[in-house]
């Protein structure tokens, strides 16, 4: 016998999707609090499920940098799904939500509906996680006065009667962080304070790193780390399509 779920809140918007998901498990492969609370505000508490995939992904492995986040992202839900589902078959994951951000520099100031297949190639460099202090002002020395893209790669995972027994559908959301050209000592103070360590790219806009920002393009909770407006119409969209979404 299943077990009755309930990961969506009173206060979420009586949208198709959000109607489809009650009682369904639905799982976060992600420790991430700040994508916790960004589902949260719009109502959906998923069961949290941190993924073990290492993250290793090569780089040079991609055509298109944009790329990266996304297959990281499928990785770490297929992984979730796989293990649940071999750790209780009676109780398998009705959605597995991944997601992976990456910052990267030298972005096209542009606006995220020009397709970007029809811009001149620019050589862009991955921020990942700075690993000190010295590390997470070097990058913030790079992105001062610049503007980057805030990518993130959101992977959902759900059962299907077909082989393998679950369909993979992601997309990528973009958004650019316009930087203001900031004195040397106030990049010194953010990277002594520690608050950029864990964040791709090394600051938190959210936080005191929203000293440093003096303009955003596009989905503002992108940047936080996951893009919730692309994510409900993603679903949205499922539902619309596809009769068999979260009906297995």
């Amino acid at each position: 016998m299943s077990t009755k779920h309930n990961h969506v809140l009173p206060h979420a918007l009586p949208v198709p999707s959000t109607k489809k998901l009650a009682g369904k498990r639905i799982i976060l492969a992600s420790a991430s609090p700040r994508r916790q609370e960004i589902l949260k505000t719009f109502g959906l508490a998923p069961e949290v499920v941190p993924s073990t995939f290492e993250e290793n992904l090569g780089i040079d492995e991609f055509a298109n940098v944009h790329e990266y986040p996304v297959a990281t992202a499928t990785h770490k839900a297929v992984e979730v799904y796989e293990r649940l589902v071999r750790e209780n078959p009676d109780d398998p994951p009705d959605l597995v939500i991944a997601a992976d951000t990456v910052v990267l520099t030298h972005a096209q100031p542009v606006g995220s509906q020009i397709s970007y297949s029809l811009l001149p190639e620019t050589q862009q460099d991955l921020l990942e996680k700075p690993v000190d202090e010295e590390d997470n002002l070097r990058m913030l020395l790079d992105l001062n006065g610049s503007v980057c893209e805030v990518v993130t790669g959101v992977s959902i995972v759900y059962p299907v009667l077909a082989s393998p027994g679950y369909e993979i559908k992601s997309i990528d959301e973009r958004t650019l962080v316009y930087f203001a050209d900031s004195p040397p000592h106030l990049l010194r103070a953010y990277a002594a304070s520690g608050e950029g360590r864990d964040r791709a790219g090394g600051f938190a806009v959210q936080g005191l790193g929203g000293l440093l920002v003096r303009k955003i393009e596009g989905d503002y909770h992108n940047v936080v780390g996951f893009p919730a407006a692309s994510f409900f119409t993603l679903l949205d969209l499922m539902v619309e399509e596809d009769a068999d979404f979260l009906s297995i």
